[in-house]
């Protein structure tokens, strides 16, 4: 049936602070053009709860993904094509729900065993991911506060393992706010892992760029490649190629 589609479900940045704006509909608007099912997410943060968040940001995607796959005929999604884009905090939170879903706080809040939480293509830009020396400490903050386990947990450079579905990632070499580490420490733990993973690096461009065009004010041609290179990616992972 033509009418069902692989499915991207969007989780834009904002430091575990906010929910942005910029990295909502101008990027859902090109995976709609590329014939994708496209939903964004408002998750939990410090505007509508108490920080440290811990788990209640996770347990709103694992419960998207949750929903996505339980009403898929409705929503006419492929429940077995579908992928997850973050940027910045969204980005940690993205790679999260492939890391972590099956963790047992998040299975016993949703009554299922994590494999139905787990997407199946993960897309990350300029992404938060270690709670190391190379940190965005705001986002890890906003998370974890002091609970030092709790920040080990949420330092997904740890959590690879082989079983993890595909990455896409980008970021700016010249990232003032997430250093370019967070990607580049992902991406050797991927490898390490045999974990497949497509990484472009771009030396020039500020954090938060979005769509890289003048609609986010970050006009930008040669960074805004990110987005044609991620859909013929996906299309590959997805095997979903509409000429």
């Amino acid at each position: 049936d033509y009418a069902v589609r692989p499915g991207v479900l969007i989780l834009p940045g904002g430091g575990y602070s906010h929910v942005g704006e910029r990295e909502g509909d101008p990027v859902a608007m090109n995976f709609l053009n590329a014939g994708y099912q496209v939903f964004i997410l408002r998750y939990t943060t410090t505007e509508t709860a108490p920080a440290p968040l811990r788990f209640a940001p996770l347990l709103d995607a694992a419960r998207a993904m949750q929903h996505l796959r339980q009403n898929a005929a409705a929503l006419y999604l492929d429940p077995k094509r579908l992928a997850v884009c973050g940027f910045s905090a969204g980005g940690h939170l993205a790679a999260a729900t492939a890391m972590l879903a099956e963790h047992p706080e998040v299975c016993e809040a949703l009554g299922t065993d994590g494999k139905q939480l787990v997407p199946d293509a993960v897309v990350l830009g300029y992404s938060v991911i270690t709670a190391g020396p190379f940190a965005h400490r705001g986002s890890i903050e906003n998370l974890a506060g002091d609970d030092r386990a709790l920040q080990e947990l949420f330092s997904l450079e740890n959590q690879v393992r082989p079983d993890l579905p595909p990455f896409f990632i980008w970021h700016t070499v010249a990232d003032e706010l997430v250093p370019v580490q967070n990607s580049l420490l992902l991406a050797d733990a991927l490898g390490k892992c045999g974990v497949p993973y497509e990484l472009h690096l771009f030396a020039n461009g500020v954090h938060g760029s979005s769509t890289c065009t003048r609609e986010v004010n970050q006009p930008n041609p040669h960074n805004a490649s990110w987005l044609p290179l991620c859909i013929d990616w996906l299309a590959d992972v997805f095997d979903y190629h509409l000429n």
